[in-house]
């Protein structure tokens, strides 16, 4: 089968001349009365690749197959077409002697062109699984060339803008986006068949609340009152657990107003679950099964390879608290930090730097360190929790350690991917927690910060013990699709404008 044949690169002046040749043959079309874009449907009977996979039950029958013209070679009076469909290529055998003036009209078809072919299927003597045209239609006329495959689609750029051109030239990116399909119903299954029950939550809240992602921020007219878009879908679904639900989930949307890179975009998609009378401990095993079972079912292995190297999701994952992974990797005992002055001092020793200086504690010590050390050697599979309370303003302390919070993060390929707690039921401590963070994002600029009184006072009505747990869609898709960048797995990834 021919590969796709798209159009070279061109200069300005080449471009405007095809444009201007394809223009007028849609003219023509028209005045002949076949204008393309009149056409309401095209009776398709059949796949690309379903012919190809079952062909003994399909030789000899008429099909009908529709799809993007992405190849032709012209033998006078007979002719090779190949489309594109949704599922593959599949070639056709067209002639002048089966189409009369049809086939004259197809000699001036352009490449992109959207067609459709009924006839006979069969292979040719090279074994090419074909279709035997008797009738050929144009459904849709491309009047923009598509860019040469190697050249015009080789700049990240212009494949992330026009990721409708980037699936039509490159077949392994659409397997990329079906692959995400199957994951996102694999985690809706996997909660569903332990009893969570999915729910939605509002996407515009009407404050900032104090956490640390800055939010988008727009008015509502009607009311009159700035709203925000979410960074997050924990409080709501919190809510839903006072109220009486014992297990639930939301795939949300999320936006932060942030930077963006090979791993974040200002807006992505995660999952969050929460339930009622469990704790970190249950959590921790949950996720850890999740992704071993969606491991195995979307890719037929739970050892797959990632950017060259080998993870293993089967295996039991490693499990450290912070301070044993700060003791392993950076040779460092918080037990040892008497102070925190004796802390900032061992990190001024080591050259951490500690981002709130004179007035840093021994946590936020901790954290600096854990950052330094020990984050870029989590490639396996490795659970990293007991967090400290600096930063969990929503987990629930450690009855133990009341400096600790139960808490943990996972990492794979030194990445994090998820994050979850023994929630935070005391609605005291909340509030208390919410007003410090608060204060700390008011004094970084962020004047609209508040704190969400309604989530406080559901509280106060009584959350019963709760595990949480929330992860990034993108990431997981990354990891399980092999994918450098999180560009690769959205399908319109946020873009810088064009000047």
């Amino acid at each position: 089968m021919d590969e796709i044949k798209t159009a070279p690169v061109m200069e300005e002046q080449d471009l405007s001349e095809v444009l201007k040749i394809r223009r007028e043959k849609l003219d023509a079309l028209v005045a002949a009365g076949k204008n393309p874009f009149e056409k309401v449907r095209y009776d398709r009977t059949a796949y690309s690749q379903d012919l190809k996979d079952d062909y003994a039950n399909y030789e000899g029958k008429t099909v009908g197959v529709a799809g993007r013209l992405i190849s032709k070679r012209i033998m006078g009076k007979a002719s090779f077409a190949v489309i594109l469909d949704g599922k593959g290529t599949i070639q056709s055998y067209l002639s002048i002697n089966d189409l009369g003036d049809d086939y004259l009209a197809f000699k001036e078809y352009d490449i992109g062109d959207i067609i459709g072919i009924t006839g006979e299927v069969f292979t040719t003597r090279t074994g090419e699984v074909s279709v035997h045209a008797r009738s050929i239609e144009l459904l849709s006329k491309s009047l923009l060339p598509l860019p040469e495959k190697y050249h015009g689609l080789k700049d990240e750029d212009t494949r992330y803008r026009q990721r409708e051109i980037d699936l039509i030239a490159n077949p392994e990116v659409k397997k990329t986006f079906v692959m995400r399909s199957k994951i996102m119903t694999a985690i809706r299954n996997y909660l569903d068949s332990v009893g969570y029950l999915e729910v939605d939550t509002p996407v515009l809240q009407p404050l900032e609340i104090g956490a640390a992602a800055r939010p988008f921020k727009t008015h509502h007219n009607a009311l009159d009152i700035d709203m925000y878009l979410r960074i997050e879908t924990e409080l709501y679904l919190k809510r839903l657990i006072v109220g009486g639900f014992d297990k639930v989930y939301e795939v949300g949307r999320i936006f932060r107003n942030e930077g963006m890179d090979r791993s974040h975009n200002p807006e992505f998609t995660t999952v969050e679950m929460y339930q009622a009378y469990s704790d970190y401990l249950d959590m921790m095993n949950l996720i850890e099964d999740m992704y071993r079972t969606i491991t195995l079912q979307v890719c037929g292995t739970d050892k797959i390879t990632y950017q060259g190297v080998e993870i293993d999701m089967g295996k039991k994952w490693e499990r450290l608290t912070m301070v044993e992974a700060v003791k392993k990797y950076a040779g460092v005992d918080y037990n040892d930090w008497a102070t925190d002055e004796m802390a900032r001092a061992v990190a001024k020793e080591k050259g951490v730097e500690v981002e709130e200086g004179d007035e840093a504690t021994k946590g936020h010590v901790l954290i600096a360190f854990f950052d330094a050390y020990v984050e870029d050697k989590l490639v396996q599979p490795t659970i990293i929790y007991d967090y400290p309370v600096e930063n969990s303003p929503l987990a629930k302390r450690k009855p133990s350690n009341p400096a600790f919070t139960e808490r943990f993060e996972y990492f794979i390929y030194a990445r994090e991917m998820g994050n979850a707690f023994s929630e935070l039921n005391d609605p005291i401590d909340q509030k208390e927690r919410f007003v410090k963070q608060v204060e700390a994002k008011r004094a970084r600029g962020g004047n609209d910060a508040k704190v969400d009184e309604d989530f406080v006072t559901a509280l106060e009505y009584g959350l019963p013990p709760t595990g949480g747990l929330g992860f990034g869609v993108d990431r997981l898709v990354m990891l399980l699709t092999d994918s450098a960048s999180i560009r690769d797995v959205i399908l319109f990834p946020t873009m810088k404008p064009k000047k």
